[in-house]
């Protein structure tokens, strides 16, 4: 009688366990670097409430670079969920790479500069101040994302800057515009300021003034090719809900905390 309830309880946490395991869905995730860092803290939170496991890859928004998220979809690269800037996921939803009606905003991203560690700060609050801090630059990089883009078809021809700046400012393809600061090969960096202060080896000297300031909206979008749909969006929901907040703000984004649209 004993051996039998032994091997009826046996039976019932085999079948608990794989029903548990059958539900479990593996997510595929890739994310533009500015909310790379939130959603390396924010899944370890994730999983502790789900079954789902999350794989992240990373790469940036736009470009032609062989990691950036344009030629990894290209390649013909399977994701379930994309991360990056809202621009830029409206261009996937146009080419049916992402499936309409299926954007969240998660986060708002700001923009920041940085040096070398120890050396000085120019101050950047200021229209004037931030010319100042870019032609005294003997180097200036930026990122070749959506921040990138900004800077060079938009900022510096609006102050008036554009020929100076192609004479010291470069693009950083596959790596963070501060590694590159650290090294000592630039002066001045700018990125999300999300992007910039993960990086150990530079100072952070500021946001953007109002007036130079973009802010960009990080969105999350389903692949038309998901493997599980509602592991997708219960991952997307936990993203852009209130428990997401502290994480987010940690990293230097501001959520959104949108309606989710299904």
């Amino acid at each position: 009688m004993r051996q039998s309830i032994h091997k009826l309880l046996l039976s019932v946490l085999i079948l608990v366990f794989t029903s548990s395991v059958a539900l479990a869905a593996e997510i595929q995730v890739i994310t533009s670097g500015a909310f790379a860092e939130a959603l390396k803290s924010l899944v370890p939170e994730y999983e502790k409430k789900s079954p789902n496991k999350v794989v992240i890859s990373y790469g940036s928004s736009m470009g032609t670079a062989t990691d950036s998220i344009p030629s990894r979809l290209a390649r013909g690269e399977k994701f379930d969920v994309l991360i990056l800037a809202g621009q830029a996921l409206e261009e996937f939803i146009k080419s049916g790479a992402v499936q309409p009606g299926t954007r969240v905003d998660l986060v708002a991203s700001v923009m920041g500069a940085v040096v070398k560690s120890g050396a000085p700060k120019p101050d950047i609050s200021t229209m004037s101040g931030l010319k100042s801090a870019l032609l005294n630059a003997k180097s200036v990089a930026y990122s070749a994302s959506a921040s990138g883009v900004y800077l060079s078809t938009e900022l510096f021809p609006k102050m008036g800057i554009s020929e100076q700046m192609d004479k010291t400012a470069r693009k950083i393809y596959s790596e963070r515009v501060a590694s590159v600061v650290a090294r000592g090969e630039a002066e001045l960096g700018f990125q999300q300021v999300s992007e910039l202060i993960p990086i150990k080896g530079v100072d952070f000297i500021g946001e953007l003034p109002p007036e130079a300031q973009k802010t960009v909206l990080f969105s999350a979008g389903i692949t038309p090719n998901v493997s599980d749909l509602n592991a997708s969006r219960d991952l997307i929901a936990f993203l852009a809900s209130p428990s997401a907040v502290p994480t987010i703000q940690k990293a230097g984004l501001k959520p959104v905390l949108p309606a989710l649209p299904w």
